[in-house]
């Protein structure tokens, strides 16, 4: 397994859903502290994205992770200060299964290339050789 997806393994994903009231950072990081109990020493990182309104958090062991998960029960609950509530729903960071397109290799070039570059960043299932219609230029 690459350092990558290690670092993905301790990483979680608390979404207040795109309906729910901006939050200030200095407010995601008091509800970290306050509902979700961690501290600067088990966390290594935060990354708030405000326009998903989600927070990640990579934490120092995997362990504590599993903690969160069952005594959240996988959700918590954000009370902001205009009285309204949002439920936040708590997972893994993990990636999934994605599908990515390659634009514009040379047609010389065997599959083993672009499965080599991309097998450092996870598992390939396959790939697949695609041709444009003749409508498109």
């Amino acid at each position: 397994m690459d350092t990558q997806n290690c670092e993905m393994e301790n990483m979680i994903v608390c979404d207040f859903g795109l309906r729910s009231p901006n939050i200030s950072a200095y407010e995601f990081h008091e509800w970290i502290y306050d509902q979700m109990c961690l501290n600067d020493q088990e966390s290594t990182m935060v990354q708030i994205d405000v326009p998903k309104r989600q927070v990640y958090i990579m934490l120092r062991e995997v362990g504590r992770m599993q903690d969160k998960f069952h005594s959240t029960g996988e959700q918590a609950e954000y009370y902001h200060s205009n009285g309204e509530i949002s439920t936040v729903r708590i997972s893994t960071a993990a990636m999934g299964t994605r599908r990515e397109r390659i634009a514009n290799l040379p047609p010389e070039m065997s599959d083993g290339v672009p499965w080599t570059v991309l097998s450092r960043y996870g598992e390939v299932r396959d790939i697949q050789a695609e041709t444009c219609s003749l409508l498109y230029r």
